[in-house]
């Protein structure tokens, strides 16, 4: 089956979850339908949902005899527990040939090679945020076929880059959504060791929440609840964008509600192919409408959607739709506990990398502004990484204060990092800077901390060493020697959401060079939707200063703690643990197990509070014998200290310990 308008192709792809409605979905009008086997794929959380090896052969086999085409999500991230679960699945899925994979982790690109399995063509899944032109062609460059786009992709921009890449373009068009960017929510491994990015995402998003700023209540319950995805009204738009695949999420949706939605969708593109000039976009919408589980919004399909994004109706449940289970309720941010300390302890000592002890580590601090490079360098740090997403009110780093600052930095290094996600505007401002300085040293700068593959591929022949940032998520040594080897990485950050043991064992099987952010209040939802707008139009209810950040900030407030939020230069919002992480008194037994570089996330503390906690970690890395003692002197700036998602991972009943 296809679809085709003036020689584009149009693809209705329909989701199923189970085999019963596969064997359903697969005779309504679509033209493809994607699923997910029994592991390895974004939707985890349920019982009884994903089929089975068998399952996926007769689905691929029926999907073939239709005509149509069967894509299977292997879009998690693996740690190296699921490496060898993928190597036997590719196997599989090599013989069963699937139309293509939907995958996350560049971990695929090495299983999928080393093994020559021919037969799996690779998507690149949602959660790898597509959103630049240099993204697409190292993408290309590793054998992806077709991009789902980033969530926060307009269609205009969809349009130039597939214009220009010549790359197939995936694209939402109904269903449920999220507000923060694909790849980029981390909270749901910090508070209960499910990561989203392994399909087990526990949905915090959901919450009662209160916005708080400048001393003041505002009564915006659900501020993260977006609205489902709503596109019935805009086929002609998608289909002049060059996109060619359709999506509809909902592989949790039930038999009937999926029936609705495929048949209209797949009616609604017939009747524009046959009529294009007496199309009526509203035909049959009120039913779509009345049977919604949410209201509607085109998201970011044709602007930046504001507060309109957010749902005011059917939330404060937290449920499944289709199953009335609530997902989760507000739960606090753990605190550090001495007896979780000793079992941190003692698993990472069962991970020693040889000649790691012999170097001493090095200490490197990710700043918001001048004052704090300062401060982190008279406190003798011997790595600053200058950030690309600056938090208001601070101004982007100037050429002259980079000037200035690498004048004075002595021993350390300077590296200037980027934004997350780069438009092409991004990509431009810092290919001019890069390029332009080098007839002059690179204005002093020592390398470039690295957030997406686009920018790797785009200064690969710039003669400066790349680092590669923490929200790259590595959690296997596969991808961590892809990104090395392919793309040039001196050194990577693990991932934050690593529990114990999944960094136990990343550490123990790879040998590229590893950093660990130690402390600070890492940001843990990197957003495109403006929480402050809130702020701007809603009127107070209450008054209430903030209690561990300054007024001017603005604050996301359960009964369980508050969670500050940072904009930046680009009107991005950046929510933050409402805690610290705290590694000090594991410094020694990281190190052993292969850690070289500690890192500090000091874009929100004061110069002087930074410039504190540096020379603590400094004295801390001449003797890491004196870690307890370092920390028994430490006093939290935040809420207290957590270990965040190492707080899991060979989990054992903890009797609660003062520290």
């Amino acid at each position: 089956m296809a679809r085709f308008f003036n020689g584009k192709e149009v693809e209705l792809l329909a989701p199923a979850g189970t085999f019963d409605i596969f064997k359903s979905v697969i005779d309504m009008n679509c033209d493809a339908v994607y699923f997910g086997g029994p592991s390895l794929n974004m939707r985890m959380m349920r019982k009884g949902y994903n089929l089975s090896y068998e399952e996926v052969r007769q689905a691929i086999e029926m999907t073939h005899e239709r005509g149509k085409r069967a894509y299977v999500t292997v879009n998690n991230l693996m740690n190296e527990e699921d490496l060898d679960e993928a190597k036997r699945y590719f196997a599989f899925l090599n013989e069963a040939k699937p139309d293509a994979i939907i995958a996350q982790d560049l971990a695929v690109f090495p299983l999928i090679q080393s093994m020559n399995y021919t037969n799996i063509p690779v998507h690149s899944s949602v959660m790898m945020n597509v959103h630049n032109m240099d993204m697409i062609e190292a993408l290309k460059e590793m054998g992806v076929t077709r991009v789902v786009a980033s969530r926060e992709m307009d269609l205009r921009t969809a349009e130039l880059l597939q214009s220009k890449t010549d790359m197939e373009f995936e694209y939402f068009i109904h269903g449920d959504m999220c507000t923060v960017h694909g790849g980029n929510c981390l909270i749901s491994s910090m508070l209960y060791g499910n990561s989203a990015n392994r399909g087990r995402c526990m949905k915090p998003c959901r919450w009662d929440y209160r916005v708080k700023k400048d001393g003041h209540i505002y009564p915006t319950e659900y501020p993260l609840a977006a609205k489902d995805m709503y596109m019935y009204e805009h086929i002609p738009e998608l289909i002049k964008s060059g996109i060619v695949s359709f999506k509809i999420e909902g592989r949790m949706r039930d038999e009937e509600f999926l029936r609705l939605l495929v048949n209209s969708y797949g009616d609604a593109i017939d009747r524009y192919i046959a009529d294009p000039i007496g199309f009526n976009r509203k035909q049959d919408a009120e039913a779509l409408y009345e049977n919604r589980k949410r209201d509607f919004s085109t998201g970011y399909a044709f602007d930046k959607p504001g507060l309109n994004y957010i749902n005011r109706r059917y939330e404060g449940t937290g449920k499944f739709y289709s199953t009335g289970k609530v997902f989760s309720t507000p739960t606090a941010e753990r605190e550090l506990k001495l007896d979780r300390v000793e079992q941190v302890r003692d698993r990472l000592g069962s991970a020693k990398r040889e000649g790691t002890a012999h170097a001493a580590p090095k200490v490197s601090v990710h700043v918001n502004n001048v004052e704090q490079a300062r401060a982190a360098l008279a406190a003798g740090a011997d790595v600053i990484y200058l950030t690309g997403d600056v938090y208001q009110p601070d101004r982007p780093f100037t050429r002259e204060e980079i000037e200035a600052l690498t004048a004075e930095k002595g021993h350390t290094q300077i590296l200037l990092g980027m934004p997350r996600m780069m438009t092409e505007l991004h990509m431009e401002q810092y290919n001019q800077f890069i390029r332009a300085g080098a007839g002059n040293g690179f204005y002093g700068l020592d390398g470039l901390l690295v957030t997406n593959i686009g920018a790797m591929h785009k200064f690969r022949d710039v003669q400066l060493p790349m680092v590669a940032d923490f929200n790259l998520n590595v959690f296997n040594h596969m991808s961590a020697a892809l990104y090395h080897e392919r793309f040039n990485m001196e050194r990577l950050h693990a991932s934050l959401e690593l529990p114990l043991n999944d960094l136990t064992k990343l550490l123990d099987n790879t040998n590229v060079p590893i950093e660990v952010i130690v402390h600070g209040s890492p940001i843990v939802m990197y957003l495109e939707l403006d929480l402050y707008e809130n702020t701007e139009v809603m009127e107070s209810i209450g008054e209430e200063d903030n209690k561990f950040v300054d007024n001017q900030y603005l604050v996301l407030m359960t009964d369980k703690g508050e969670n500050p939020v940072y904009r930046d230069w680009s009107g991005r919002n950046h929510l933050a643990l409402s805690k610290e992480l705290c590694y000090l008194p594991m410094l020694k037994e990281l190190h052993e197990a292969g850690v070289d570089h500690f890192r500090i996330e000091g874009k929100t503390y004061t110069p002087e509070q930074l410039g504190h906690i540096v020379s603590v970690y400094k004295e801390a890395v001449k003797d890491l014998t004196q870690c307890d003692s370092l920390f028994k002197g430490m006093q939290p700036v935040f809420a207290g200290y957590t270990l965040g998602s190492l707080q899991f991972g060979q989990a054992l009943k903890l009797e609660p310990v003062e520290v």
